[in-house]
């Protein structure tokens, strides 16, 4: 018979009802009958008040196994999960018998803080116990070695299971996708319903997921079909999101929106699923303007809503948007201490070149998760800020956070400098000691520290230690000859790489184009070219501005024009490759005429466009339009002249016989002048046969340093032609006494 006050405890929906109730018990003395007891103790633990429930434990001096259960049960649905394991141990020692109804609890509080170890001890208390053949104690074991990564303990448990029902089989499908196996989850599905169990919504929700991760997008399809057809979880929301999730992470966007549109699913949920599919797709705008009409429909949202349109803000540079973002959430109490939330804030300050108020975010943050290191130290990284970044990293393994392979990758990242090879080989070394499989990530990152520290070999060595070599390994290595002068190398690796047959992707090719432009190989160029044509690879906006830029450098002036002509979208960079090329070979006025062209278009001018263009009227003499441009530079576009701007300024005054003017623009440059700028001085002297001029800055001129011996020549040869053979012996000297490279002769274009 049912005791007359169980169905009270049905109907306390509220803490101050269960109190009363509470008291009522105690009024009418039932307050020591065990079952009451045990149903205020999970009451109060439905309401979040677990020390009161804690209380009314205590003053039982031998509980039951079944009370035990109870209280272990309800630390667990408070995420108390040590605490539920500490109580497992003090009933261990209590009692000689424990009922089968505590271990489920226990095993989910493993799963919980994944501790593989004391979910064993558990399994193995269990089999000691004999419930093994208990259906719900072997699906908690099995989400227990699922959810701790232990994917192949938990198959064989299933694999021995007597009784395999459809939430077994769902938990260990949902085991396998959870730990990114979601090939091996498709392929025991495929088992599943082969065996004939039917399938129910929750394990739908791992399949669609499944699909979504691999992009099995016909999977997808058919279960979709199988929802309608069977009219599974028509009012069930999370399906609706599973299923516009799936579709936008196999790229169809329409029948997202479609499914978004046309179903019932308009939830928080749905309206996150829709914003996170335009994210995976690179629709950003979209993704912003549905989360603005999410708000217009006052659905509300909640933290991955915002950790999603954050995103949104990151990857566009929407800084202003970003920080509209920001505010909302903290206007609306939103929790920002969530660790995937703040992460992404620091995301978007990192990528929007604002650090300092990714740094504020950062150290409001109360618990630091990893990744939230891991983005702050890339973000210093890649804006340069290596002494913040290896500081960053050291303060992280200082708090006793030991750093995981991107964090690793980030701190080399920020040594990717001669002067910090020495600490980039520590970081190697803490690599070597903390991953125990090698790591591409790491090692690519390794590749491109010592390339960039000049240290090739070092580089080389660990590119063919790797046993396995991606196209990024390649790529990485291709690179770091190439960008040190080892442009034959660079080609000879690419015919390997040709040879073996690997997969090559538009970075390989232009690598490969540009070493080709650095040899001036241009019958490799034009094979290369032809290759990426015939590959069925569509080349990029980067490969084509590689191409004109090699076919330029070559002679080919045609074929470069052609490959600008056909360019869908251009940049900057594919502009002043054309200009380049042009001004190079002469053709000056039209590379003047290119340039106003690219003003015309809207298309901003950067240094490099601006160092062809004076470089051309240098050499074409045109001086007031060369000073016409130079102004533009400063004026128009805000560019700050570098030290070969104003190289090529004094070069061209030079050259035009205004020597005083020229000396002029030397003396009043915000930097000190180098070698460059005072041989394009000497130069002018030399063509207008100003030894006078000479003489009377002869020892600004003896005194410059120089890397090769190419300035010291040209001065002793203006001395020499003009009979100054005290000046020409002294400069000869200088040269013997430095010892000074020579640079050797060389032709731009292959024969």
């Amino acid at each position: 018979m049912v005791p007359p006050y169980i169905p009270l405890f049905r109907v306390c929906a509220t803490l101050k009802s269960v109190r009363q109730l509470h008291a009522y018990l105690i009024l009418v003395g039932l307050h020591g009958d065990l079952l009451a007891s045990t149903k205020l103790i999970e009451s109060y633990s439905e309401m979040g008040c677990i020390h009161s429930a804690r209380q009314i434990f205590s003053t039982f001096k031998k509980p039951d196994t079944f009370m035990w259960g109870v209280l272990i049960k309800c630390h667990v649905w408070n995420g108390l999960f040590e605490e539920a394991i500490l109580l497992y141990q003090t009933v261990l020692e209590s009692l000689t018998e424990i009922s089968s109804y505590i271990f489920p609890s226990v095993l989910r509080a493993c799963s919980a803080i994944k501790d593989l170890r004391m979910g064993e001890r558990i399994h193995a208390r269990i089999l000691k116990s004999g419930f093994e053949s208990d259906a719900v104690i072997e699906t908690a074991l099995l989400s227990m070695y699922g959810e701790t990564g232990y994917t192949f303990n938990a198959r064989k448990l299933f694999d021995s299971m007597t009784v395999r029902d459809v939430v077994s089989w769902s938990s260990l499908v949902s085991n396998y996708v959870r730990d990114g196996q979601a090939l091996e989850g498709l392929e025991i599905f495929r088992e599943m319903v082969g065996e004939g169990i039917e399938i129910d919504s929750v394990t739908l929700l791992s399949i669609l997921e499944a699909c979504g991760e691999v992009g099995f997008l016909r999977g997808g399809r058919s279960c979709h079909g199988y929802v309608v057809r069977w009219n599974i979880g028509s009012d069930h929301d999370a399906l609706g999101s599973s299923l516009i999730a799936m579709y936008g992470k196999c790229g169809d966007t329409c029948v997202a929106e479609r499914l978004f549109l046309y179903g019932a699913y308009f939830s928080i949920a749905s309206w996150t699923a829709l914003i996170s599919c335009y994210n995976q797709n690179g629709c950003y705008s979209k993704a912003i303007k549905t989360f603005i009409e999410m708000q217009r429909c006052d659905v509300g949202c909640n933290s991955v809503t915002l950790m999603s349109i954050v995103c949104s803000c990151a990857r566009i540079g929407w800084l202003m948007q970003g920080k509209a973002v920001h505010a909302y959430a903290i206007r609306n109490n939103n929790d920002l201490n969530k660790d995937f939330l703040r992460s992404s804030l620091i995301d978007l300050y990192a990528n929007c070149g604002n650090l300092g108020y990714g740094r504020l975010v950062f150290d409001e943050t109360q618990e630091k998760h990893i990744v939230s290191w891991n983005i702050l130290i890339s973000g210093y990284a890649r804006e340069g800020r290596s002494q913040d970044a290896l500081l960053l990293f050291v303060q992280m393994m200082t708090e006793g956070i030991f750093p995981d392979s991107f964090s690793l990758a980030s701190a080399l990242l920020a040594c990717r400098d001669v002067s910090l090879l020495s600490l980039g080989c520590q970081i190697h070394c803490l690599a070597l000691k903390l991953l125990q499989i090698p790591n591409e990530f790491v090692e690519n990152t390794l590749i491109d520290m010592y390339s960039n520290c000049g240290s090739v070999k070092s580089a080389s060595r660990i590119f063919h230690d790797r046993q396995e070599q991606s196209t990024v390994t390649w790529n990485s290595m291709l690179c770091g000859f190439s960008q040190n002068g080892h442009s034959k190398k660079a080609l000879s690796l690419f015919n390997e790489m040709f040879s073996k047959c690997i997969e090559m992707d538009e970075v390989t090719f232009t690598i490969v184009i540009q070493a080709c432009a650095d040899q001036g190989f241009v019958d490799r160029g034009k094979w290369i070219h032809h290759k990426l044509l015939t590959s069925g690879m569509t080349s990029d906006m980067y490969t084509d501005t590689a191409l004109i830029n090699m076919y330029a450098r070559c002679g080919d002036l045609q074929t470069a024009q052609r490959v600008f002509d056909n360019m869908t979208e251009r940049s900057a960079a594919s502009w002043s490759s054309i200009i380049g090329g042009y001004a190079m070979h002469g053709r000056i006025d039209d590379s003047i005429s290119l340039f106003h062209q690219m003003i015309k278009l809207g298309v901003q001018p950067n240094d490099i466009t601006f160092m062809s263009i004076l470089s051309a009227c240098s050499h074409a003499g045109y001086v007031e339009k060369g000073k016409y441009y130079f102004n533009m530079l400063v004026e128009d576009f805000g560019i700050k002249p570098s030290l070969e701007h104003y190289a090529c300024l004094i070069d061209m005054l030079s050259r035009a016989g205004d020597l005083k003017a020229a000396y002029e623009v030397l003396n009043s440059m915000p930097f000190p002048s180098d070698a460059t700028t005072w041989g394009a001085l000497v130069n002018g002297c030399r063509i207008h046969n100003r030894v006078d001029f000479l003489n009377s800055i002869n020892r600004k001129l003896i005194s410059i340093e120089a890397k090769d011996s190419g300035y010291y020549k040209l001065l002793a040869n203006v001395y020499a032609d003009a009979g100054k053979w005290n000046e020409f012996t002294m400069v000869r000297a200088k040269i013997r006494g430095m010892s000074l490279n020579k640079v050797h002769g060389c032709s731009m274009i292959e024969t």
